[in-house]
């Protein structure tokens, strides 16, 4: 990795929004409606530069595409089986899953700075880079398609050919959020597995004009299984922060933020209401 950093790294401070814990006491569809929420606030200057860390119980996130699979009562209802939330997202990408051991980051700036679509997902691959750094662990991390994991995309991350991450992104008024899921813990292929059956009842061999993804469980795995050491949720959200706390001289503010502010909260109810339209309609 170049030790120069990504300029979208070098902010003059970052509002830093810990739902780590607090995640776990709601829904994942209100984690992406404050994610739409500070999106649309930073773009229209009403906040600083947001860094989001959050968590949730287990709950398995659909993208718009998984909406339209042929037996997609039966795929969802295998899931609630096995005790997963169901949620359809508001944006691309497909099926992933939240667990306890699954650290979410949101890093969202205002798009007024010409952010094409690559710089941001560059910009969260070295975070993730010198997150690692921090935590002593000196692995080569690289970013493409990891065929055969589910959500693949080009930037997926991965260590020896094994996908621990996928990071997507929203931009929505003036703002740009990039995401990503880090699979800190527990196994990954067997996160895998449930995809993968997940899709085949709610496909049933029907072929459709989407083509979803022939999910291979051996290439997914959880940096606690890469690097053979055990890593919490927490410890990587440390790392993270003092990461990016460490950017730049003098070191980067990180201001903590336990609230929306009086712009926000009318624009949170709003985004709620549109992803439980969605969900519910």
């Amino acid at each position: 990795m170049t030790t120069e950093i990504h300029p979208l790294l070098e902010q003059k401070e970052w509002r830093f929004v810990d739902h780590s814990r607090l995640g776990l006491e709601f829904s994942a569809l209100q984690s992406f409606a404050y994610d739409d929420t500070f999106c649309t606030s930073v773009g229209a200057g009403k906040s600083a530069p947001v860094v989001r860390v959050w968590v949730h119980k287990p709950t398995v996130v659909l993208g718009i595409q998984d909406g339209r699979l042929p037996y997609l009562d039966e795929g969802i209802h295998f899931l609630e089986q096995l005790g997963f939330q169901t949620i359809i997202r508001n944006s691309g990408g497909l099926a992933v899953i939240l667990d306890e051991e699954i650290l979410n980051v949101s890093l969202i700036w205002p798009e007024g700075k010409g952010i094409e679509i690559n710089r941001g997902y560059e910009a969260m691959w070295q975070l993730v880079q010198l997150t690692m750094r921090t935590g002593g662990f000196h692995v080569p991390i690289e970013a493409r398609e990891i065929v055969g994991s589910y959500c693949p995309g080009s930037f997926d991350l991965s260590i020896d050919n094994k996908k621990f991450a996928g990071i997507s992104q929203r931009r929505l008024r003036g703002g740009v959020a990039v995401q990503i899921y880090l699979c800190v813990a527990a196994s990954g292929s067997k996160r895998a597995e449930i995809i993968k059956e997940f899709y085949e009842r709610a496909l049933q061999g029907i072929n459709t004009k989407f083509s979803y993804p022939k999910i291979i469980p051996a290439t997914m795995a959880s940096l606690s299984e890469l690097l053979h050491t055990d890593i919490t949720t927490n410890q990587m959200k440390n790392y993270l922060l003092e990461a990016l706390q460490n950017i730049g001289e003098p070191r980067t503010p990180i201001r903590p933020s336990t609230s929306l502010n009086e712009y926000e909260q009318e624009l949170f109810h709003y985004h709620y209401e549109r992803l439980l339209k969605r969900n519910f309609m």
